[in-house]
This record gives C-alpha cells, sequence and structure tokens, in this order.
C-alpha cells in the first residue's frame, strides 16, 4: 500500500492499494461497498460495440457542490452548508486548485468532482433569454468529491482502491493518515464480503404509456414554427426535444443493471445522491481534456437497427447516402471545430475521425471526432464551457437556436442536454452530454428526446425520431411506446 507523502500545500491524504480483480465486478462491488447512500458508477462500451478498459466506482463524499444560477452552495460532510458566490465555475476552479496533484502513477481517474452540469446553465454562458420554468426542481449543478474510489482495469485484470481523506485544520497529520487507512481497510473487508443476494434486474412489464409534456400534434406545429425561423434565416438548426414521465416503483440501481444490459454505450453512468439518480446510457463524449488534448465527438444522423444482418446493412447504407443527414452531419461537425478552436493552440484542431457509423441496441448514428491541443493558460473548465451545450443539442448558431428553444419548449430541460462527467485532481477530464438517460425523482422517472430540425424537415418524421431515440428507455423501464 503506497501512501502519497502529504508536501506543503496539499490538503489530501492519498492512498492507493492495488488488488487482482478477475471475479469481482463493478456491480458486485457497488452491492457490497455502497447499497445506500450518495455514490457513482462510471462505465463505458466503446462504440457501443466494446468493453473499454476502466469502470470506476466512487461512494462516501467529503464535499458537494451545488448550484442554482450563481447561487452556489458547499457541503463540507460533518459541517455545515457553506453559502458562495461568484458562479459554480469560479467556485469549482478554486476547489480543483485546492486538491490538484501531479501524480500521474494512479489510475485515469483516482479522485476529484463527479456528477452533472444541466443545460440551463447556458443562461450564465450566453445571451439566450429567460430559461422556462415547469423544471424538476433539481440543481443547475451537483458534484461531489469521493473519498472512497474503485477503478476496474478490465485490461489489466487489477481494481485499484484510492483514498482521498481531506487535511483539516488543526488535526494532527498522524490522525488524518489513521482515518485514510481505516478507509482503506474498509474497503478491502468490504469487497472480501461475499454476497449473499443479487436482485434479480428483468425487465417488468408495464400496461402503461409514458407521458409526453406534447402531444403529437403540439409537436409537429412546434417544428413547423422552427422550420420558419430557418427559413427566415434566423438559425440552420433547432434541437426541439419533448419529456416523457413514468411512475416507477423499483430502485434505480436495478433500472441501471438492466439499461447497460441493454443499451451498451461509450458512455454509461449511474449517479445517486439525496435530490435524485441520474441512470444513462449516453454514446456522446461533449468533452474530454486528457493530458493537454481536448476532444469532442459530434454525433448527428440517425436510423433504427435493422431486424436482420441485411436489413441492419440496407439502414447503414440508406443513413450514408442521405443527403439532409450529412449534410447536418456537416454543419455539427464544424461547429464543434470551433468549439474546440476557442481554447486550442492555433493550428492544432483536425478532424480524426469523420462520418463514421456506430451501432447502439436501437438505433446507429454517424459520428465523428474533433481534437485540438490546449491553449496554454487555459484549464478542463475552459474546455467545458467552450463546447458547452453541444450543438448536437442546441443547433446552429447556437446562441440563436437555444433563444428559439427557449420560446419553443415548455418546460426547463434539467439535466437533460447538459453534461455529466468527471474533473480530476491532475486536471483532466472526461465528460458526455445527458441524453439516453432517465432522471428519477420522487417516484417517477423522466426521459427526454430531441430531433434537430433543418430546413427541409418532415415534422411527423422529427416526432417519431424523438421516440426512436427514447426506446432503449422505455424498453428499460417496461413500458410500451408512447
Amino acid at each position: 500500500m503506497n501512501l502519497t507523502a502529504m508536501s506543503k500545500g496539499e490538503n489530501l491524504v492519498t492512498l492507493h492499494r492495488t488488488l487482482v480483480g478477475d471475479i469481482e465486478t463493478p456491480i458486485s462491488a457497488f452491492f457490497k461497498l455502497c447499497p445506500s447512500g450518495p455514490a457513482f458508477l462510471l462505465e463505458s462500451a466503446a462504440g457501443g460495440e466494446q468493453v473499454a478498459r476502466y469502470s470506476i466506482l466512487g461512494y462516501n463524499p467529503f464535499l458537494t457542490l451545488k448550484s442554482r444560477g450563481e447561487e452556489v452552495e458547499l457541503c463540507w460532510q460533518g459541517g455545515p452548508a457553506e453559502k458562495k458566490g461568484g458562479g459554480p465555475l469560479a467556485v469549482l476552479r478554486s476547489l480543483m486548485a485546492d486538491y490538484h496533484r501531479a501524480n500521474k502513477s494512479l489510475p485515469r481517474f483516482s479522485g476529484g468532482a463527479v456528477g452533472y452540469f444541466s443545460y440551463d446553465n447556458v443562461a450564465l454562458l450566453e445571451p439566450v433569454g429567460s430559461i422556462p420554468g415547469g423544471g424538476l426542481g433539481l440543481p443547475d449543478v451537483y458534484l461531489q468529491f469521493m473519498r472512497n474510489v474503485v477503478v476496474f482495469d478490465h485490461f489489466t485484470h487489477r481494481i485499484h482502491l484510492v483514498v482521498n481523506h481531506p487535511v483539516r485544520q488543526q488535526v494532527n497529520p498522524a490522525v488524518t493518515e489513521c482515518e485514510a487507512a481505516c478507509l482503506m481497510q474498509q474497503m478491502v473487508e468490504g469487497l472480501a464480503r461475499p454476497l449473499t443476494e443479487i436482485p434479480d434486474c428483468g425487465v417488468v412489464r408495464k400496461k402503461i404509456k409514458p407521458a409526453g409534456n406534447m402531444s403529437e400534434a403540439e409537436f409537429v406545429e412546434k417544428v413547423k414554427t422552427a422550420k420558419e425561423y430557418i427559413k427566415n434565416g434566423d438559425a440552420f438548426q433547432i434541437v426541439l426535444s419533448q419529456r416523457f414521465t413514468v411512475p416507477l416503483d423499483e430502485d434505480p440501481f436495478i433500472i441501471y443493471r438492466r439499461l447497460r444490459s441493454l443499451n451498451p454505450s461509450p458512455y454509461m453512468f449511474f449517479l445517486r445522491n439525496e435530490e435524485l439518480a441520474l441512470v444513462g446510457a449516453s454514446p456522446e463524449m461533449l468533452a474530454r481534456l486528457e493530458d493537454g488534448i481536448i476532444t469532442t465527438r459530434p454525433i448527428a444522423g440517425t436510423r433504427r437497427r435493422g431486424g436482420s444482418l441485411e436489413d441492419d446493412q440496407a439502414m447503414e447504407a440508406e443513413l450514408l447516402s442521405d443527403e439532409k443527414e450529412r449534410a447536418e452531419h456537416v454543419m455539427l461537425v464544424d461547429l464543434g471545430r470551433n468549439d474546440i478552436g476557442r481554447v486550442s493552440r492555433y493550428g492544432t484542431v483536425k478532424v480524426s475521425e469523420f462520418a463514421k457509423v456506430e451501432r447502439f441496441s436501437h438505433v446507429m448514428h454517424l459520428v465523428s471526432e474533433v481534437c485540438g491541443e490546449l491553449q496554454e493558460g487555459k484549464d478542463a473548465l475552459d474546455a467545458l464551457v467552450a463546447c458547452f451545450p453541444a450543438g448536437t443539442l442546441s443547433g446552429a448558431p447556437k446562441v440563436r437556436a437555444m433563444q428559439i428553444i427557449n420560446e419553443l419548449e415548455p418546460v426547463a430541460r434539467g439535466p437533460y442536454g447538459g453534461a455529466v462527467g468527471y474533473f480530476d485532481f491532475t486536471g483532466n477530464m472526461d465528460t458526455c452530454i445527458t441524453i439516453r438517460t432517465v432522471v428519477i425523482k420522487d417516484g417517477s422517472a423522466y426521459i427526454q428526446t430531441g430531433a434537430g430540425i433543418v430546413a427541409d424537415s418532415v415534422p411527423e418524421s422529427e416526432y417519431r425520431e424523438t421516440l426512436q431515440k427514447a426506446g432503449a428507455m422505455f424498453a428499460t423501464l417496461g413500458v410500451e411506446e408512447k
């Protein structure tokens, strides 16, 4: 077991231990270590059809950051809530500086802030006008710093156990080290315990249909209005969404287990706290910063999966030859280049992949990748802001498209269309767009999906696209399509 020495100015004691991990799974570890209380699990099936290298589990927060608008609340475990001004970005940047470390020998993520940024934070970044009311009453930003982190390396079959224990003023450093060692021992003993029972996660069919916040006729009319804006030159594309509600009486983690089986995706996540549970299988990166390289992967262009290999190949050929879909994709790749270019060194922005077809359980998409070298003096938060929100969830040009969204959509988006991910203590970041996600709050599950409206959109087809995108979540919840 390695103890990271506390040099002057460091605010964490970090312990790291490695175990053989050829029997334990992220799901069994989650049941053993954090069956209740605030926790997260981040996993991946890269490209939708192959297992990625890491799964990351965290629990036992020592700090929670919540914000509504510019007002920020810091909740230290065991202490009173602390109000902060200046907005969530400034407060988070200060916290990350306090806990920054340069130790690259630990796993890809071994500690930092994990959580979500709601779409509605756009009001802090751009002149988009008033956000609609009627939201879910959730914080705009919700991030937690976990003491206990477990990283599964599926390539080496190792489990990395990490404890990040904050150093407190007027507490003997030896006491802090002893507390951290106790937390590590509790993790080791927790993983060694046998699981006596694992709840079944089979789908329970419900004879109900999701309740949408718009009828098909209402959505079609809003598409027609959006097309008028496009015709008049206000925008090239406007992404309109609708929200579905389903009553839910199941454990949210069961929903996650079911979704990861039905719809494996590049970004699978489970976040649980006292406000909500977020269960997601997002296909789309928002922004990643790793060792000075910023990356985004725009997705635009959708077809349903075929019922046979021949049907699937026909759907792919149809998608690749669809001029509307390709034009929309090119527009959003250009938008991604512009976003990345705002914080990248001149001449380093490039499209490393273009219009590849990636398959998921219910749909296939056109996907590209844009990357650049981060400018000196910029950080992970600058990278996030440059790409936020994703053009694939707003439209283009972004600001005018978002103004029209605020006019046409009946309720605030909340987490949908924002970001889920982490900011680690070494300065790296990885975030996905909050889509293909179930928001669970107070006995209800909320699903929101959208469609990119362009000049030649067929309103009824755009409505059907929102249903197709919600298909995996409807199947996970055991409800019939609307």
